[in-house]
């Protein structure tokens, strides 16, 4: 698959599995270890574009990336079009990323219920105006990842597709969700399928929604067309998907020969390089890693693990925090 404009050329192999641009996890020490377990690319957590302007220190630091998790993305989001043309400049400007993608899909209400992210679903008028805006202000190859429509009586991802196709896109990444559905149910894939079969659609079509395993992974592509995969909440606590999946779409077999000691080790690493790069200190790494440690699917099913699990997730510092992966690996991975 590759991502193209004029010049710029960004060629992701075949069939690329690549990690979610998510907010408050898809910082520079996931995004990288990501990358180290083959995820073919990696997205930012999603920026606002007005705080892009103001040079808010949180969202100039958020756009950081380093050159070892290259190809990147920096995904923006916003409402106007001027403020976004302007963020997208800025993030060529300081971050260089390969890629800056727009989001008009996050489905939140602080985000959607102002009318950006998924709330543009209602607006396609807009939607089309800012991201040639986008396209227009910079020479960095453009993406959007969207979802099907804002509810089930409007999946006008199709039309959408094409339209957005026509304002210079590189590619388009589609949620299998409506707005309402946030993240439940499932993701209906034959929709994303009938955009990447829409003869009309030149531009490379990647898949997103509830791909868990590498089996699914496999079957999406199969079975639905599409150029290239996104994996998001799957990966939390679990980075190594990455290299499940690869191994699998590559080789055909299943990769077992990940044992759970080395699967604690590649969260220990995770926990070292959250506390290294976090802008919040020691606890701000702490904080962040939390959310991976407690839907790590390497705890689950344990027995009387409940009073050490609440500890793992109290853990203060680092220090702390080792000592009690220590002792799970002593007194429980040998268990299961």
């Amino acid at each position: 698959m590759k991502i193209e404009r004029n010049t710029h050329i960004i060629n992701l192999g075949s069939q690329p599995a690549m990690l979610a641009p998510m907010e408050d996890v898809t910082d520079g020490a996931f995004r990288l270890l990501c990358k180290q377990m083959g995820a073919s690319m990696v997205f930012s957590e999603f920026v606002s574009a007005d705080a892009l302007i103001r040079g808010i220190d949180r969202s100039m630091q958020k756009i950081s990336v380093s050159d070892a998790e290259r190809p990147v993305a920096v995904q923006i989001y916003g409402r106007d079009v001027d403020s976004m043309a302007e963020a997208a400049k800025t993030v060529e400007a300081q971050a260089h990323p390969d890629m800056i993608d727009i989001n008009w899909g996050c489905p939140v209400k602080k985000i959607a219920g102002k009318g950006a992210g998924a709330g543009m679903l209602r607006n396609p008028e807009l939607m089309a105006q800012i991201t040639r805006a986008v396209v227009d202000a910079v020479k960095t190859p453009v993406t959007v990842k969207t979802r099907l429509g804002w509810d089930h009586d409007s999946k006008t991802i199709v039309d959408l597709a094409e339209r957005l196709q026509d304002c210079g896109i590189s590619a388009i990444t589609i949620h299998g969700r409506t707005r309402s559905q946030m993240y439940t149910g499932q993701a209906d894939w034959t929709l994303i399928g009938a955009v990447k079969n829409n003869p009309r659609m030149k531009i490379p079509v990647i898949g997103n929604g509830d791909i868990d395993s590498a089996l699914r992974a496999k079957q999406c592509f199969d079975n639905y067309g599409v150029d290239g995969i996104m994996v998001g909440r799957a990966t939390f606590g679990r980075p190594w998907i990455f290299k499940e999946i690869r191994h699998y779409l590559d080789s055909g077999q299943m990769l077992d020969c990940l044992t759970d000691e080395w699967k604690l080790d590649v969260l220990r690493r995770q926990a070292q390089e959250s506390v290294r790069l976090s802008k919040g200190g020691e606890l701000g790494g702490i904080m962040h890693i939390r959310r991976h440690l407690a839907a790590s699917p390497l705890f689950k099913g344990i027995s009387n693990f409940r009073e050490t699990r609440i500890k793992m997730l109290r853990a203060q510092t680092l220090e702390e925090l080792m000592d009690i992966m220590n002792y799970i690996q002593q007194h429980f991975l040998h268990e299961q």
